[in-house]
This record gives structure tokens, sequence and C-alpha cells, in this order.
């Protein structure tokens, strides 16, 4: 199925995922260099990366039709073209997944998709204590938590500002007083999985809101945004900072759920004996400041 033939239901955010898809085809492209791909770099490149007839000739198709893709005109795009492209670029699988999901070839979940949380949920989170575990969606909201999450990541769950999202709280609170001492490392791949989620959702007023708040509170959040980096879900090592207790290492694991289509249930294990300890005194000790504003 092309953008074209797509259900009236989706057609609405059509023609935003075409932007989306544009600039994610500019980005991708800038990336790969003529050496990547066997050419020879050649002379006088006014920009960086490949040229569109080059991405045109490898792919196999006319430099007219890829011109016109990368320019967001409403074009039939088949899953074979697509994957040319893809290899072209070099694109891993989320990012071949994300190109997909922006020329229409997989499924779009439609807004407000979320199914409600049971309170089993709730209960199975509470069982995994003192281990910290949250309900997360694709827009990194945290929607349910046990005790030990909110021990340990308390400006996720206690804000003042109505918003329960990592996200936020990772790229918006200044380095000096965010809760990750590795948030140098961790805010880019977060960001690239939002993007991820975000291709799914383009033009729904609650995302494109969400995004453009994000931009406007975080220029680091905008710089990582526009370079159109893809990521999936994998095993995360975060550093959390403590005012109580100082620094506690967390292995950050994400598993499915069903009924929670883009829901994720996110356990944090400990790397260390003494991170494993420092959770279990937060846990004995609840109500502590989030970090130390003194430093």
């Amino acid at each position: 199925m092309s953008v074209m033939d797509a259900p009236l239901s989706n057609r609405s955010a059509a023609a935003p995922r075409r932007t989306e898809l544009a600039a994610f085809l500019k980005a991708r492209r800038a990336r790969v260099t003529p050496e990547d791909v066997g050419m020879a770099p050649g002379l006088r490149r006014r920009t960086p990366g490949l040229r569109r007839e080059e991405v045109a000739q490898l792919a196999g198709v006319g430099v007219t039709w890829y011109t016109w893709l990368e320019q967001g005109r409403p074009i039939n795009a088949s899953e074979q073209v697509l994957g040319a492209i893809a290899r072209t670029l070099k694109l891993d699988a989320a990012e071949s997944s994300h190109l997909f999901v922006l020329a229409g070839l997989q499924p779009v979940t439609p807004a407000n998709d979320f199914c409600p949380l049971t309170p089993e949920i709730q209960t199975i989170l509470d069982a995994l204590s003192p281990l910290p575990a949250a309900v997360s969606s694709a827009r990194f909201d945290i929607l349910r938590w046990n005790a030990a999450y909110e021990a340990l990541f308390p400006g996720a769950t206690l804000t003042d500002a109505g918003r329960h999202n990592s996200m936020w709280c990772t790229a918006t609170v200044p380095e000096c007083c965010n809760a990750f001492v590795n948030r140098a490392e961790e805010l880019p791949r977060m960001v690239a999985v939002l993007r991820s989620g975000y291709g799914k959702h383009v033009g729904e007023p609650y995302w494109e809101d969400f995004i453009r708040d994000l931009v406007a509170a975080s220029p680091e959040f905008a710089r990582l945004w526009a370079q159109q980096d893809v990521a999936g879900h994998s095993v995360r090592h975060k550093i959390f900072r403590h005012a109580a207790v100082g620094e506690v290492r967390m292995s950050a694991t994400n598993l499915n759920a069903m009924g929670m289509p883009e829901g994720r249930i996110v356990v944090y294990t400990p790397q260390d004996e003494e991170s494993r300890q420092r959770i279990e005194w937060l846990l004995a000790n609840p109500g502590l400041p989030v970090v130390d504003h003194t430093h």
C-alpha cells in the first residue's frame, strides 16, 4: 500500500509524514559518503554526503522520482524501492522501519490508541519491588510506577508542572541538577527512540505539542531532534544521582505487555551490590530530595 492508497483515517497525517520523510532522507543522505558506497569522492561537493542523483543511481530509481520523494511530494513508493533506498543509505533496522512508516508502508497506530491500564499492572509493578519499575509510553510518559521507582527517580513522578515524563526531566533539567550522571550519553539515545515513536504519530496534536514544547524548553533537545537519528529500545546502563545516597548504577530493561500496543514496562536492576543497598535504603527512607542543588 502506498501513501496515496492509505485509508481515509490516516490521510490527515499523510502530508506531515511526507514532510518528515523528506527531512529524514536528507539527513540520512548527508551521513553517507561516496567512499562508503565505493564511489570516488569527487571534487567541489557543496554539501556533505551523497548527491540525490547518486542515491537514485545506486538504488536503481529515477533521479526525478527520488527528488520528488525527498521533496515530500505525494508519490507512490513500493517496498522494493524503499528497501533499495534503505540499503543505499545504509539504514539499520530501526531506521528502515522508520522510513517505511513515514512512507505509509507500515500500519500507523491511530491517535489515542493506548489501552487503559488495568489494576493488575500496578500489582505487577508493586511485586517487582525492590526493583524500580514503571510503565512508560512511546512519548516517555510515566503512566504507572512502584515505590522503588519513585524513590530512585522522584523528579519524574513528583513534578509540579503536570508532566510525569522521563524525557522532559532528562532534557530540560540542567546538567548540575539532572537525575542522570551519564545524561550526555543517554539523552541522544532517548531522543532517537522518541523519534522512532513519533514516526507513527506525525501530525497528531498531542505529539506535535509535546515536541514543540521540548524544542522550546531545551536547546540541546532541539539540536538532537534536528539530527533525525532513530533507534529502538535496548538494555541501557543509567547512572542516577541522589542527594541522600550518591550514585546508583542501574540497567534498564524494556518489556512489552499485552494490551499496551505502545506501552512498555521498564525495570531497573542494580549493576552492583552498592547500588542494590542504596535502593533498599531509599525505599526505607521515603520523601528525600531529588538532588543536592548546592553542588
